[in-house]
């Protein structure tokens, strides 16, 4: 399979340094399949879709920032996209769904739960039901799910496309893992906001990244459960620097070939 890395969103908050909304275009034999999905075309055109958090984190109103624009300009249709799996329900993560209201979703199902029931306060703000209002077929994964590879366990939503949970930032999170043609890819979503807490190098030169340290207390802040943020870095740690697998995050531009 083919994975094309493209940016579906950029932010620039007051507190932060700018950040991505990193996706993966796969060229799979189903379609297209997005790994994340950014923002939409309709939340950048009215940000009040977004509420207080899409204000403190002031993404970019360029509509050629998002998937969509991303998928038009590897010279596809929208139509193409197939299937978008997501790390998780997140605005910044869920908002290209309206944009591929034909596409089946796929997610876990405490993400599905924590979006769509939620009675924690700060799970409804974080969450904004409009973005899959349109999207009809939602495929839910319960559980561990089965042995995958490295002692992690997951659910293989497509073939060669592989769900695996890693709870955390949110409860339903999950990275995504993808047996591309050059190696295996894992979007770990926001399960490491800085990249350099798994050991990950710069796009361009190769080397070791430094620590962010606005990155990392936004990324306490923002977590729904960050006594598991270290567990969680260990693991990513784990798959880039031992078991060889190319580990990318959502918001740090420094792993994106394109920004870097």
């Amino acid at each position: 399979m083919r994975v094309h890395h493209v940016v579906a969103g950029v932010l620039r908050p007051r507190f932060a340094a700018r950040a991505i909304c990193h996706v993966l275009v796969v060229e799979h034999e189903t379609g297209l399949v997005l790994v994340d999905a950014g923002f939409g075309t309709a939340d950048l055109a009215d940000p009040r879709r977004l509420g207080p958090m899409g204000r403190a984190l002031r993404p970019d109103p360029d509509p050629s920032t998002t998937a969509l624009a991303a998928v038009l300009a590897l010279g596809f249709s929208a139509e193409a996209v197939t299937h978008v799996v997501l790390t998780h329900l997140d605005f910044d993560h869920a908002g290209g769904l309206s944009d591929f209201p034909h596409a089946v979703l796929h997610t876990t199902a405490e993400e599905w739960a924590a979006a769509t029931v939620a009675t924690h306060a700060p799970e409804r703000v974080r969450y904004k039901p409009v973005q899959w209002a349109t999207t009809s077929d939602v495929r839910r994964y319960a559980g561990e799910g089965d042995p995958w590879r490295f002692d992690l366990s997951g659910h293989e939503v497509l073939p060669g496309i592989t769900l695996v949970p890693m709870v955390g930032h949110t409860r339903g999170h999950a990275i995504v893992a993808v047996e591309a043609d050059d190696g295996l890819v894992v979007h770990a979503g926001d399960a490491a906001f800085d990249a350099s807490a798994y050991g990950a190098r710069h796009a361009t030169t190769g080397k070791p990244l430094r620590r962010v340290p606005p990155m990392r207390a936004f990324e306490v802040a923002a977590c729904r459960q960050p006594w598991r943020i270290r567990g969680n870095h260990a693991a990513l740690r784990r798959l880039e620097q031992t078991e060889g697998v190319r580990v990318v995050n959502a918001h740090d531009p420094r792993v994106f070939p394109g920004e870097a």
